[in-house]
């Protein structure tokens, strides 16, 4: 789709990277800093046109549709709009692969993947600001914010498309139509067993200050975790996450029923022994998406992607593995 130009009338074809889109979801992406009140005024007043005529707001575009698009006010950037479109620019997304319909990146902790929500921006926001020249990019699934490691984008409509297909399939332990996600993730406590099916229903609720949480509920809808041990030390263990399926907050609220929460989780954790380990280094939460297999949305070729621990998780390990760190006792 051509770029937006703020000063003349501008006619485009509407190709599959566009179509099945509501208009005006269009146009905000498309027109960037116009507010959305006068994106919604021009659509009304019929100078947004499709196919030389009227359109509602929510129509859904075709492929081979044109689109007029007239001139857009564009709204002062504000202080405060700048300092962010300056974090957007600095924020670095090591590229994990990329080819035409594809991207994916390593996410860093402690950035939303999308803005809103109390988020100035995300990585989405990054990302396109970074891209200027791109003409589609969008996210294919979530991680939480406290959350580093492995995610996609698709960069057609079509791949996007394929990918949630993908993702709303669930793990189905290596069927080659899904997504085989690992999380490597340290929890409190020593963790017995090698390897665990953990099959608890999680049901979303509000706290008092409207916060999101997420619980186990006999009425809540399925969630399939497999752990498996990869070290362990007195009072903690490494263990690998596989999702079979994708809740919010899924590994975490699983690892916390069970008594054994993850380490630095200020949601579901265990808030004492958070403030310890922060004097002692691991100032984030321990969980890391790190590996994922899946059949490439375009040509169905199998997938491998890793994501090395970041710098500060892989120190926290090498400490617990020092003899001196005698707080926490040596791995067996």
């Amino acid at each position: 789709m051509t770029e937006i130009s703020k000063n003349s009338v501008i006619h485009t074809l509407i190709t599959e990277n566009e179509g099945g889109q509501r208009l005006d979801n269009l146009l905000f992406k498309q027109c960037k800093g116009v507010p959305k009140s006068h994106v919604y005024t021009v659509v009304r007043s019929g100078q947004v046109r499709v196919n030389g005529r009227r359109a509602d707001v929510a129509y859904r575009l075709q492929v081979g549709d044109v689109l007029r698009i007239p001139p857009m006010r564009v709204a002062a950037a504000s202080p405060a709009q700048a300092a962010t479109s300056g974090a957007e620019m600095k924020l670095r997304l090591p590229v994990l692969y990329e080819d035409e319909a594809l991207l994916i990146v390593d996410k860093p902790a402690g950035v939303a993947v999308h803005g809103g929500s109390g988020e100035s921006f995300g990585v989405i926001e990054a990302l396109r600001r970074q891209r200027p020249q791109a003409r589609f990019l969008e996210l294919a699934h979530r991680l939480d914010r406290e959350t580093s490691g492995i995610l996609l984008l698709g960069k057609k409509r079509s791949a996007l498309l394929a990918l949630h297909r993908m993702f709303r399939e669930g793990g189905q332990g290596g069927a080659s139509g899904a997504a085989d996600k690992r999380y490597q993730v340290l929890v409190c406590g020593r963790w017995l067993e090698p390897l665990r099916h953990v099959r608890l229903p999680l049901v979303k609720f509000l706290l008092s200050s409207g916060e999101r949480r997420v619980r186990v509920a006999d009425d809540g809808r399925a969630a399939h975790t497999v752990f498996r041990l990869l070290a362990r030390w007195d009072r903690f263990s490494l263990l690998e996450a596989e999702l079979r399926t994708g809740r919010t907050h899924q590994i975490r609220v699983h690892l916390a029923h069970l008594g054994f929460p993850v380490a630095g989780d200020e949601k579901y954790g265990d808030f004492a022994a958070n403030r310890a380990l922060a004097r002692e280094g691991l100032k984030r939460m321990f969980l890391h998406a790190w590996q994922i297999g899946f059949p490439h949305p375009v040509d169905g070729r199998r997938m491998a992607v890793q994501a090395p621990l970041p710098a500060a998780l892989a120190r926290f390990l090498e400490l617990l593995s020092t003899p001196e760190s005698l707080a926490y006792g040596r791995s067996v």
